[in-house]
C-alpha cells in the first residue's frame, strides 16, 4: 500500500508517461489545486495549429482514439485502492476541499466487491447552518460522518445520453459560478473509457449529500441496493425502460423513488412508465421526463426543485458511520473492519470515554502539565532574568529559586503515572500506533466541536446582557482551557520524562522511560508532528525534545542534514493550511483550535532532488500566531512575540512571513517583530534567508501594481530595522538590507484568497494553489542556496537549546551563547594559532640566521660581501619585508580559504573574520618592529666590534710576525734547544712585543645616560608636566627598591586611605596592580637580553618602552595620568639601567683586545715549539679548530633553536591550544591541588602564576620523556651534518694555504654558526698544517664533538637548558595564551577571546567577584555574586571607573563598552568557583583581610566532583 509518508516527499516532477499520472494527481491534490482531474501526460500528442501547409479537411472529421487518455476516475480508483486508510483520509479530505465528489462506495475490480470508506471520510469537518440557527448567526461543525443528514442519490439505468453527472454538477452550482464536483464526460479525459471504475458511488455534501453511482444499476446491485436503503430519495436517469425494469421492481426500496427520463430521441414509451410508476406507487411528481421541447435549463431547474421538495419534507436522516450496519448486511466491506483500526479504536474510545470535562480530565489525568509546569517555567525564566530579586544576594536568590526548582520536580515525580497516560503510552508501543493516534484525534475533536459549540452559545448569550463582565471573562478562559489534544497526551509525556532525570540513573522509574524519546522519534519519521514549544505554558521542555531529536539523529545517521522552513505570522491568516498546502502536511486546522505553541514536522527529501537540495530532510515549523487575542490580554504579549519569532526564525534556515493585506496594521506589528528576531539573528553570526506572502490579493498584475507598496514596505522594514536596532543598542544598522539578504522584487509573493466563493460549498481558489506553487519553486531555489551541508539534526538540537536558553533573556543579543559558534569560534581560534606560530617561527629561524650573518660579517674575506656594515643592513631589512610580507599574505589567505569552506559552521563566526584579520595585521607590524629592531641592534654592535677587532688583528699579526723572528734565531743557534730553554725565549720575546703596543682599556658607555637621553625622548610628547617629573629625580636613584604608587594629591591620597580601612579596592590599587604586572613583562624583556650577552644598544631601553606605552594605552579600565606613567617608566629604566650598565661591562672586558691576547698567550707558545720543532700539526689544529671554533658555535646553535623545538611540542598540547583551553587546564590542575595557597597566587598574581604553571608543565613534560633529547640529536645531527657539507664543498679545491681553506668553510656556514673572531684568529697563528689531512682530521673530530655533545646534553638538568636558550619556551607560551592581558572589570577573569586585535572582550568562566577582592561596604564581607548573573540584575555597582557612583550591571557597557559578560546560560557553568568559594570561604577572607562570605545553601551541596564536571562541561560547549 501507498503509506502517508512515501508521498511525504520532497520533490517536483510533471507526469512524462501513464504511470507518472497517479502521482501527479496526487502532488497537485496534496496542493488543493482544483485542477488535479486533468490527468494527461507531457508526451501526449497536441494538435500542431500552425501548421497551414497543407490543408486536409478530412482529417478534422476522424474520431480521435480516447483509449490512450486515462479517465480521471480510474486515476482516483486506483490512488484508493493502492492507499493505506490514512492516504485514503488525505486524498479525500483534499478532494472534498477541491469540492470534488468523494468515494462513498469503492469497487474492488479484482474481487468484484466494494468497500464502504467510511474511515476514508472522517477527517472531512464541514461547518454548516441549521435553518433553526439562521437568526442567530450560530453554526455548527462535525464531522461529515457523524452528521445525520438526508442523502439523494442518483443512479442510471441502461443507456443514457443525458450525461448525469454533468446535469449533477449544474444541479449542485449556483447561477453566478458552475463547478465541477463529479467528472463527467465533456471534461478533460472524461469520454476516455472507464476501465476500473465502474461501480464507483462518489458523494458529495451540499446539505444534503449527494451520492452518484457509476455505471449500469443492473451490473451493480449492490450498490443500488445500499443507496435505496440509506437514501432519502433515489432519482433514477435512464433512456428507455422496455425489459429494464425489473431491478427497480424487485428492490427493497427505503427511499423515495424518481424516474428521470431523457426523452429528446423519444425512446420512452407511456405505458413502460406507467406500469413502473403503478408497481413503485410513484406519482406524477416522482417522474420527472425531459421532452424534446424541454430546454436543459428547465430540466434542471424542475430537478432542483424535486430534491429541494424531498429534503425539505423528508425524515430519513442517516450518518454515514450509521450506513456501515446497512452496508455489513448487504456484504460490504467497511473499510473501517481492519483488525488494527478496531484495535486502535477500542484503546481510542477507553481513553477518551472516561473525558466528561475536558478541563477537569487534564487536572486529574495530566497533572504533571498543570500548576506545577507552570510554575516551574516561571521559576526557570526567573532564574534568568531576576525580574523580583529585589535587594536579596543574587546568588543566593538564584540558589533558593533552584530549590523550589527541586521541590517541584520531586512533587511531579511523587505523583503516579495516570492509567490514562499508561494506556496511551502502551498504545503507541503497538503496531496500531497511527490508528490510534488518528482516533484519538478525530475523539477528542469530536469532543471540542460538541463543547466549544456550546460555551460558543452561552458566550453569545451572555454578551448580549453583558452585565456580568466578570463571569464573560471566565467564559473566556473556558473556551481556551477546553482544548484538548493528542498534543496534551504527548505534553505529558514529555513533563514525566523530564522528572524521571532529576531521579538517579539506577531508579527503575527513570529506567522504564528511557524508551519514550525513540518512540517519539520514530513517530516524527512517520510523518507526525512534534511539539517544540508548549503552546500553553509558551516554554520549550528542552531535554524531551533534545532526547528525541537525538534518537532522531540516531535513527536516520548517516542521513540527517536538514533544511528548516518556518512561517511567522498573525493569527489567522492560514499559515497551517499554506504550509499544509505547499508541503502536503498535516497540520491541524480546524475553527476554534488555532495553532499554540510551535510544532516541527519532518519531510523525506526525494533521492533524486537531494543533490540539488544537498540534505535529507525539509524540517517544517508551524508556529502560534503573533498578536494573539489570548496573549494581547497578558502584559508580557510582545515579549512572547518577540520570544517566539526570535526562537523559530534563529532555527529556520527560511522564514516565511504570512501577511494578511486586509490588515495593516497587523502587518506593522508583525514585521517589528520579524525585524528583531532578524536583527538578532544578524548579531549571532546565522543569516537566514526571508520570504514575504501577502495573502488575499486576487489580482494577477499584482506584482506589478504593487512595486510602490513594496518599496513602501521596504521603507517601513528600513524604519522598523532602526527602532529594533535602538532597542538592541545596535545603531550601526540603518536598514533592512544590512541585517539580512533582501530584494524587494524577488523577495514577495501575493497569494490569491483560498476559497472560490463562499464556504463551506466554495472550492479552493485555483488561483491560490497555483501561487502557492509559484511561492513553493521560488522556496526550493532559495533552501538551494542554504548551507546544509553543516546543517544537521544533532546540530539543530545544540542550536536549539542555545537559542532558547538566550531568549530567556531581556537582552538577547548580550546573552546568546551556542555551543555551535562555540565550537566554530575554537577552531577558528586554534587554527589561526597554528598559522600564527608558523609565522612567527619562520620570522624567529630568518631573524637567527640574518643576526648570525652580521656577526660573521667582516671576519671572512670581503669577497661576495657588501662594501660595508649599512650595506649588509639595508640589504637584509629589504630581504626581511619581503619575507614578511609573503607571510603575511600567507596568513590571510589562509583566513580567506578557511571562511570559504562548508564545513565546521565557519558561517557563525564570519562576525569575528576582521578582528582575526586586523590580529594577522598586527602580528606582522609586531614582528616587523622586532626583526628590524634585532637587525639594527645586532648591526650596531657589529660594526662598534670593527676597531675592538682590527686592534686584535693587529696584535696577533705582530705577535705571529715576532714568534717566526724567534723561530729563526733559535734555528741559527745550529744546536738543540729544550722546551725549558723555547719557554723562556718566547716569555722574553712576549714581553718586548707587549711593550711595544699601545695598550688603554676601552672606556665603558654610560648606559644611565643613553637610558635616560631615550626616556626623556619618550616623555617629550606627553607635556611640560612630565618634563618637570622627570628632572625631580636622577635616574641612578631609580628602580632600587620595589615600586610602589603613591600619588601626590592629597586628595587621592584620603580617598585611598578611606578605602584601604574600608578594605575597598580603590582607583591606586588597580594602578598598582597594573604597575606590578608590567614591570614584570620588561623584567622579562630585560633577561633575555642579558642571556645574549652582547653589547648594550639603545633598541633595548627603546623596545622597553614600547612595551610599558603599549600596556598602558590598551589599559583603558585603568585610567592613568602622567604623573603614574613617569614613576612607573623611571622605575622601570632604571632598573633596566642597572642591568644594562652590568651587561655592557661584561662585553666590554670579554672583548678587550689585550685580556684576549694574554689568554691566547700558552696557545701561542705551545704553536711556537711545535713548528720550531716541525711537528705535524694537522691532527692538533683540527682538534684544535674543532674545540675551540666550532664547538662554542655549534652549542651556541642548539641553544637558538631548541626553544623553537619545545615550543613547537608544548603548542601540540591540548592546554597551549587557545587560551580557553589553556583556563581550563589551569583550573582543573588547581581543583587537584586542593591547596588555597595555590588558588590566592592565581587570584592575586595571576601572571606570575600563569609563568610559574607554564614552566612547570615545561619540566614536568621534558622530563619524564626522551623528546627533549631527540630535539637536540635533530638538531646536533643537522648542524654537524652542515659542517660535513660545507668541508667537502671546500675540499673539491686544492689551496695550498690554510687560511683560505677555513675561511672558505667560515663563508659555507656564515647564515647558521657565528663563529667566534678570537678564536679563529688564535687558530690561524703559525698553521702550516696539511689541507687534505687537517680535512680528515677534522671531519673524525666531529664525531667526537657529536658524542661529547649527546654526553653533556644527557647530564645537563632540564632547568640548566632552558636558562641557556635564547628563545624561553615558557615566555613565548606565556604570551599566547595570556592573550591581550585583559581581566573582567568586576571579578578579574582573563579575557579569552581570540586573536590581539580583538574588539571585544569576554571571559568563559566568571567567578564570585570577591574572589576578585569585592567586599560589601557595609559588612566587610567578601561578595559572592557572580558578574554572568550580576549583568541581568537590576543590582548597582561603583568603581573608580564610575567616580564612586552607583550604576546599574545591567549597564555594564556604558562604562566598560570593551568588555561582553554573557549571562550564565546553564546555571551549573559556575559551580567551579562555587565550589571553590564555599571551600576556602575562611582563607579568601583572611587573605583579603574581611570577612568570610555568606555561602547560599546551594552551594554548600555541591561536591568536588560536580565542580570538576561542570568546568568540563562549561569548557566544552559554552566558550563563547
Amino acid at each position: 500500500f501507498l503509506q502517508l509518508f512515501c508521498f511525504l516527499t520532497f520533490d517536483e516532477e510533471p507526469a512524462k508517461n501513464k504511470s507518472d499520472l497517479p502521482w501527479y494527481f496526487l502532488k497537485k491534490l496534496m496542493m488543493v489545486n482544483t485542477t488535479a482531474r486533468n490527468v494527461i501526460c507531457t508526451s501526449t500528442p497536441q494538435l500542431n495549429c500552425n501548421d497551414s501547409s497543407k490543408t486536409n479537411i478530412a482529417k478534422l472529421f476522424t474520431t480521435h482514439k480516447t483509449e490512450d487518455m486515462v479517465n480521471p476516475l480510474d486515476v482516483i480508483t486506483a490512488l484508493f485502492l493502492c492507499s493505506d486508510g490514512f492516504v485514503q483520509q488525505e486524498l479525500a479530505l483534499k478532494m472534498s476541499m477541491c469540492q470534488f465528489s468523494v468515494p462513498l462506495l469503492l469497487p474492488n475490480c479484482d474481487s468484484q466487491q466494494c468497500t464502504l470508506m467510511l474511515w476514508a471520510m472522517r477527517d472531512i469537518v464541514k461547518q454548516y447552518r441549521l435553518e433553526a440557527q439562521s437568526e442567530s448567526k450560530g453554526f455548527t461543525e462535525e464531522r461529515i460522518v457523524l452528521s445525520n443528514l438526508p442523502m439523494v442519490s442518483f443512479v442510471r439505468l441502461g443507456e443514457c445520453s443525458l450525461s448525469k453527472s454533468e446535469t449533477l454538477n449544474k444541479l449542485l452550482s449556483n447561477s453566478q459560478q458552475y463547478h465541477d464536483t463529479f467528472v463527467h464526460r465533456n471534461m478533460e479525459c472524461g469520454d476516455s473509457p472507464r476501465r476500473i471504475s465502474n461501480g464507483l458511488t462518489e458523494i458529495t455534501w451540499y446539505l444534503p449529500c449527494v451520492a452518484n453511482l457509476r455505471g449500469d444499476i443492473k451490473y451493480f446491485e449492490t450498490q443500488y441496493a445500499f443507496l435505496c436503503q440509506t437514501s432519502a430519495a433515489v432519482f433514477v436517469f435512464f433512456d428507455k425502460l422496455d425489459d429494464q425494469c425489473t431491478l427497480l421492481l424487485t428492490q427493497t426500496h427505503e427511499a423515495q423513488m424518481f424516474l428521470v427520463g431523457n426523452n429528446t430521441k423519444k425512446q420512452i414509451t407511456v405505458s413502460s412508465v406507467e406500469e413502473v410508476s403503478e408497481k413503485l406507487k410513484l406519482t406524477e411528481r416522482n417522474i420527472i421526463i425531459r421532452n424534446k421541447n424541454v430546454n436543459y435549463e428547465q430540466f434542471v431547474k424542475r430537478l432542483r426543485a424535486a430534491v429541494s421538495e424531498v429534503i425539505s419534507k423528508t425524515e430519513r436522516k442517516m450518518s454515514i458511520e450509521q450506513m456501515a450496519d446497512i452496508a455489513h448486511e448487504l456484504g460490504i466491506w467497511v473499510d473501517e473492519d481492519s483488525p488494527e483500526c478496531l484495535t486502535a479504536k477500542k484503546n481510542a474510545d477507553a481513553i477518551t470515554a472516561e473525558i466528561q470535562e475536558p478541563l477537569t480530565f487534564k487536572v486529574e489525568q495530566l497533572p504533571l502539565q498543570g500548576q506545577i509546569w507552570k510554575e516551574l517555567t516561571s521559576l526557570e525564566k526567573e532564574e534568568f532574568c531576576l525580574r523580583k530579586l529585589g535587594s536579596e544576594n543574587i546568588e543566593k536568590y538564584k540558589s533558593d529559586l533552584k530549590e523550589k526548582k527541586e521541590k517541584l520536580r520531586e512533587k511531579q515525580n511523587s505523583i503516579n503515572m495516570s492509567n490514562t497516560l499508561m494506556c496511551f503510552i502502551q498504545a503507541l508501543q503497538k503496531k496500531e500506533r497511527s490508528y490510534f493516534l488518528k482516533w484519538m484525534r478525530i475523539n477528542l475533536d469530536n469532543m471540542s466541536h460538541i463543547k466549544l459549540s456550546k460555551l460558543r452559545e452561552l458566550y453569545r448569550e451572555k454578551w448580549k446582557s453583558s452585565e456580568n463582565k466578570e463571569e464573560i471573562k471566565q467564559l473566556d478562559q473556558q473556551l481556551t482551557n477546553s482544548s484538548l489534544g493528542t498534543e496534551h497526551f504527548f505534553r505529558e509525556m514529555g513533563q514525566i520524562y523530564e522528572a524521571s532525570r532529576f531521579l538517579p540513573e539506577a531508579d527503575p522509574s527513570r529506567q522504564q522511560l528511557n524508551h519514550l524519546p525513540e518512540l517519539c522519534a520514530q513517530l516524527l519519521l512517520d510523518g507526525f508532528p512534534l511539539e517544540l514549544v508548549d503552546g500553553d505554558a509558551s516554554h520549550i521542555p528542552l531535554q524531551w525534545v533534545s532526547d528525541v531529536l537525538s534518537q532522531l539523529n540516531e535513527m536516520v545517521s548517516p542521513k540527517n542534514k536538514i533544511l528548516v522552513v518556518t512561517v511567522l505570522g498573525v493569527q489567522s491568516t492560514g499559515k497551517s493550511t499554506l504550509l499544509n498546502t505547499m508541503f502536503g502536511v498535516q497540520f491541524a486546522v480546524s475553527s476554534g483550535r488555532c495553532t499554540r505553541g510551535a510544532f516541527m514536522l519532518l519531510i523525506k527529501v526525494h533521492e533524486e532532488f537531494k543533490t540539488k537540495l544537498d540534505c535529507d530532510f525539509i524540517v517544517i515549523i508551524d508556529t502560534e500566531g503573533l498578536k494573539s487575542p489570548e496573549h494581547a490580554q497578558l502584559d508580557n504579549s510582545c515579549e512572547h512575540d518577540n520570544e517566539l519569532a526570535t526562537l523559530v526564525v534563529g532555527l529556520s534556515d527560511l522564514t516565511i512571513v504570512n501577511i494578511a493585506m486586509e490588515n495593516l496594521t497587523e502587518m506593522k506589528d508583525i514585521l517589528q517583530i520579524v525585524v528583531h528576531a532578524f536583527l538578532r539573528m544578524k548579531e549571532v553570526g546565522k543569516k537566514p534567508k526571508c520570504h514575504f506572502v501577502h495573502q488575499n490579493v486576487s489580482d494577477m498584475s499584482a506584482h506589478e501594481k504593487n512595486l510602490r507598496d513594496r518599496k513602501m514596505l521596504l521603507q517601513q522594514l528600513d524604519e522598523m530595522t532602526q527602532a529594533a536596532a535602538r532597542m538592541e543598542k545596535k545603531e550601526e544598522y540603518k536598514s533592512f538590507t544590512d541585517v539580512m539578504e533582501y530584494n524587494p522584487d524577488t523577495g514577495n509573493c501575493y497569494i490569491p484568497g483560498l476559497w472560490n466563493g463562499n464556504p463551506p460549498m466554495a472550492p479552493v481558489n485555483a488561483g491560490y494553489s497555483e501561487a502557492v506553487y509559484e511561492l513553493k519553486k521560488n522556496i526550493i531555489k532559495l533552501l538551494q542556496k542554504c548551507n546544509s551541508s553543516e546543517n544537521k539534526i544533532s546540530d539543530f538540537k545544540e542550536w536549539m537549546g542555545s537559542m532558547w536558553n538566550a531568549v530567556k533573556h531581556e537582552n538577547f543579543i548580550f546573552s546568546f551563547r551556542n555551543s555551535l559558534i562555540a565550537d566554530a569560534y575554537m577552531r577558528l581560534c586554534t587554527d589561526f594559532n597554528k598559522w600564527e606560530w608558523e609565522f612567527k617561527k619562520e620570522m624567529y629561524i630568518w631573524g637567527t640566521n640574518a643576526e648570525t650573518k652580521i656577526h660573521n660579517f667582516g671576519n671572512v674575506d670581503s669577497e661576495g660581501q657588501p662594501c660595508g656594515t649599512d650595506e649588509l643592513l639595508s640589504c637584509l631589512k629589504t630581504e626581511a619585508l619581503t619575507v614578511l610580507c609573503k607571510w603575511e599574505e600567507k596568513l590571510l589567505e589562509n583566513l580567506t580559504q578557511y571562511f570559504t569552506q562548508t564545513e565546521g559552521h565557519v558561517h557563525l563566526v564570519e562576525g569575528h573574520r576582521a578582528e582575526f584579520e586586523n590580529s594577522a595585521k598586527s602580528l606582522r607590524r609586531e614582528l616587523e618592529n622586532s626583526v628590524l629592531y634585532q637587525l639594527s641592534a645586532a648591526a650596531d654592535i657589529r660594526q662598534g666590534m670593527v676597531e675592538i677587532d682590527r686592534i686584535k688583528e693587529n696584535h696577533t699579526k705582530e705577535i705571529e710576525k715576532a714568534v717566526c723572528a724567534l723561530i729563526d734565531e733559535c734555528r741559527k743557534t745550529k744546536h738543540q734547544m729544550t722546551d725549558d730553554q723555547l719557554d723562556k725565549k718566547f716569555d722574553k720575546m712576549w714581553k718586548e712585543t707587549l711593550k711595544t703596543f699601545t695598550h688603554s682599556e676601552q672606556k665603558p658607555t654610560d648606559v644611565f645616560n643613553k637610558v635616560s637621553h631615550c626616556l626623556r625622548s619618550n616623555l617629550l610628547i606627553k607635556g611640560s608636566h612630565a618634563n618637570e617629573l622627570f628632572g625631580q629625580k636622577r635616574l641612578q636613584e631609580c628602580g632600587q627598591e620595589p615600586f610602589i604608587y603613591k600619588p601626590e594629591k592629597t586628595f587621592r591620597k584620603i580617598t585611598h586611605k578611606v578605602n584601604t580601612w574600608l578594605n575597598v579596592q580603590d582607583h591606586i590599587s588597580v594602578l598598582q596592580q597594573r604597575a606590578d604586572s608590567i614591570i614584570e613583562v620588561c623584567n622579562m624583556s630585560i633577561k633575555e637580553k642579558k642571556a645574549k650577552k652582547s653589547d648594550y644598544h639603545d633598541a633595548y631601553i627603546q623596545e622597553i618602552l614600547n612595551i610599558i606605552d603599549e600596556r598602558l594605552q590598551n589599559d583603558k579600565d585603568a585610567q592613568t595620568d602622567i604623573e603614574f606613567e613617569v614613576y612607573l617608566k623611571q622605575h622601570i629604566c632604571g632598573f633596566a639601567a642597572r642591568k644594562f650598565q652590568e651587561l655592557h661591562q661584561c662585553f666590554l672586558q670579554t672583548n678587550d683586545p689585550y685580556r684576549c691576547l694574554i689568554k691566547n698567550k700558552e696557545k701561542f707558545c705551545v704553536d711556537f715549539k711545535d713548528v720550531f720543532h716541525k711537528r705535524d700539526q694537522c691532527q692538533k689544529k683540527a682538534e684544535e679548530f674543532a674545540d675551540q671554533c666550532l664547538k662554542p658555535a655549534v652549542e651556541d646553535r642548539v641553544n637558538r633553536l631548541l626553544g623553537l623545538n619545545i615550543t613547537d611540542e608544548m603548542l601540540k598540547c591540548q592546554e597551549f591550544s587557545t587560551r580557553i583551553n589553556f583556563q581550563y587546564s589551569i583550573l582543573l590542575d588547581l581543583l587537584s591541588w586542593e591547596n588555597v595557597h595555590e588558588y590566592n597566587l592565581y587570584n592575586t598574581e595571576y601572571e606570575l602564576y600563569v609563568k610559574s604553571w607554564i614552566l612547570k608543565q615545561i619540566k614536568k613534560k621534558f622530563s619524564t620523556c626522551s623528546k627533549l633529547s631527540e630535539f637536540e640529536d635533530q638538531l646536533l645531527e643537522s648542524i654537524i651534518s652542515s659542517i660535513e657539507d660545507a668541508i667537502k664543498n671546500v675540499s673539491k679545491n686544492k689551496i695550498e694555504n690554510l687560511k683560505p681553506f677555513v675561511e672558505n668553510i667560515r663563508r659555507e656556514l656564515e647564515a647558521k654558526l657565528a663563529i667566534s673572531q678570537d678564536a679563529l684568529g688564535a687558530f690561524m697563528i703559525l698553521n702550516n698544517a696539511n689541507q687534505e689531512q687537517f680535512s680528515d682530521s677534522l671531519t673524525k673530530y666531529l664525531k667526537d664533538m657529536k658524542t661529547d655533545f649527546k654526553d653533556k646534553f644527557q647530564k645537563t638538568n632540564i632547568q640548566t637548558k632552558l636558562e641557556n636558550l635564547h628563545m624561553k619556551p615558557q615566555n613565548e607560551l606565556f604570551t599566547r595564551v595570556i592573550g591581550c592581558g585583559k581581566q573582567c572589570p568586576f571579578c578579574a577573569t582573563p579575557c579569552d577571546a581570540g586573536g590581539k586585535a580583538h574588539t571585544e572582550h569576554w571571559a568563559s568562566l566568571h567567578r564570585p567577584q570577591g574572589l576578585g577582592r569585592y567586599i560589601r561596604v557595609d559588612t566587610q564581607k567578601l561578595v559572592t555574586d557572580i558578574c554572568s548573573s550580576s549583568v541581568i540584575s537590576d543590582k548597582k555597582f561603583r568603581c573608580h571607573q564610575t567616580n564612586d557612583q552607583y550604576h546599574l550591571y545591567k549597564d555594564y557597557k556604558k562604562i566598560f563598552p570593551d568588555w561582553k559578560i554573557s549571562p550564565d546560560v546553564s546555571l551549573e557553568a559556575s559551580d567551579y568557583w562555587k565550589y571553590v568559594t564555599t571551600t576556602y570561604n575562611q582563607d579568601f577572607a583572611t587573605a583579603h583581610n574581611a570577612e568570610p562570605a555568606e555561602i547560599p545553601n546551594g552551594w554548600k551541596s555541591i561536591s568536588y566532583k560536580q565542580a570538576e564536571e561542570s568546568l568540563k562541561d562549561y569548557s566544552i560547549k559554552y566558550i563563547y
